[in-house]
């Protein structure tokens, strides 16, 4: 069953770490690519120098400042695609990066996608998984209450753990926030 809105109208930390164990899919053209969120990382706006949102908003974050529920995709090193679900209510610009996924639906087409063929990494990186489910710059502003890319609930129950984020050594304090959630012991993550 697909996650409502009122799933993602709360606090980006709250989310981050409720989407690990739910399914995250994409249902294209080419067919349908899914997999098990194993790990998150939450982006608090206004209060947290790592996130995009933390300068206020620009034509680049502006879906940051609507209702969450949305997804929000961007650019980085000029070459892959982040996939992240916009958390909170309109104007608490939140949101959460998808960073791992354990594949699970269409996992032929998405070794197509990558020109991988290993298993544990089709989707263990944010850009990783964007590629594998193909997911490109047009799904900026997609409703994850849609048809083309939502997330479902699952029976899983994964032990979480909470960890620094990665790769945000530049915002100061930030830095060392607990705001990255994996699904304990999953051989999917980005980072051990």
């Amino acid at each position: 069953m697909k996650l409502e809105r009122a799933f993602y109208q709360r606090d980006g930390v709250t989310v981050a770490r409720e989407l690990v164990g739910k399914k995250l899919v994409t249902n294209l053209p080419d067919g349908l690519t899914s997999g098990i969120i194993v790990e998150t990382e939450a982006y608090m706006g206004t209060i947290d120098a790592a996130a995009h949102s933390y300068r206020g908003k620009t034509e680049r974050t502006k879906i940051f400042y609507g209702a969450g529920g949305f997804v929000y995709v961007y650019l980085i090193y000029g070459m892959h695609l982040c996939t992240n679900v916009v958390a909170n209510v309109e104007n608490v610009p939140e949101a959460v990066l998808i960073r791992a996924l354990e594949p699970v639906d269409g996992i032929e087409l998405m070794k197509r996608r990558r020109g991988k063929k290993n298993l544990r990494e089709l989707c263990s990186g944010p850009g990783k998984l964007s590629r594998a489910l193909g997911v490109t710059k047009n799904f900026y502003g997609a409703d994850l209450c849609g048809d083309e890319i939502f997330i479902e609930t699952t029976e899983i129950k994964p032990r979480i753990a909470a960890t620094k984020r990665i790769n945000v050594d530049y915002a100061g304090a930030a830095a060392d926030y607990l705001w990255r959630f994996v699904a304990a012991n999953s051989k999917f993550l980005s980072v051990p």
